[in-house]
């Protein structure tokens, strides 16, 4: 009875799997006989040409050359430093010596850790300032997408795709400017 019992549940689900198999099976033939359809569209032309962009890159350049700027001060402040270094090395006594090393030392330390961490500043406040328009890009890439029953957007930047054929692929950049107006 208990084998009986096991060989029907056996039975009943491989024949579920069956049904499911032969409706995935028209799905795939249908699928096959329509050509997929795709759009493109370069990410950095379309993010170039948003409104507020132009505003976005002024803000982040600025802070870039307040960077630079305090860079450039402090630059000047150990070459200034190392000069007068050089200038009293025959006169100065030994403790004066490796005192002026060791500040020489401590303004070089100072200043690589400054450009190193304007670096990591810089990158975060462009990234901060820039999410916003990306969100807005991604959000109408996905409604254009949608909206002409695309199975994917790609990006052509950095020439990724060499060659896309035009009778599946759509250039979607109109559309998506047009919708981010």
């Amino acid at each position: 009875m208990k084998k009986t019992l096991l060989i029907t549940i056996a039975m009943w689900c491989l024949g579920s799997c069956m049904v499911g198999w032969a409706q995935t099976d028209d799905a795939v033939t249908n699928a096959v006989h329509e050509p997929m359809r795709y759009g493109y569209l370069s990410y950095n032309d379309a993010l170039h040409n948003m409104a507020g962009y132009a505003q976005a890159e002024k803000q982040v350049m600025e802070l870039h050359e307040a960077y630079e700027n305090e860079l450039k001060r402090s630059e000047e402040q150990f070459s200034k430093a190392y000069a007068e270094y050089v200038e009293g090395q025959q006169t100065f006594p030994e403790n004066i010596l490796l005192k002026r090393q060791k500040e020489l030392q401590s303004l070089m330390e100072q200043s690589m850790r400054f450009k190193q961490e304007a670096r990591q500043l810089l990158a975060e406040n462009e990234q901060k300032v820039m999410q916003p328009l990306r969100d807005r890009l991604d959000q109408a890439i996905y409604r254009v997408g949608m909206d002409r029953g695309l199975a994917f957007v790609l990006n052509t930047d950095n020439n990724a795709y060499p060659f896309l054929n035009p009778n599946v692929g759509i250039d979607v950049t109109a559309d998506v400017l047009k919708l981010l107006k």
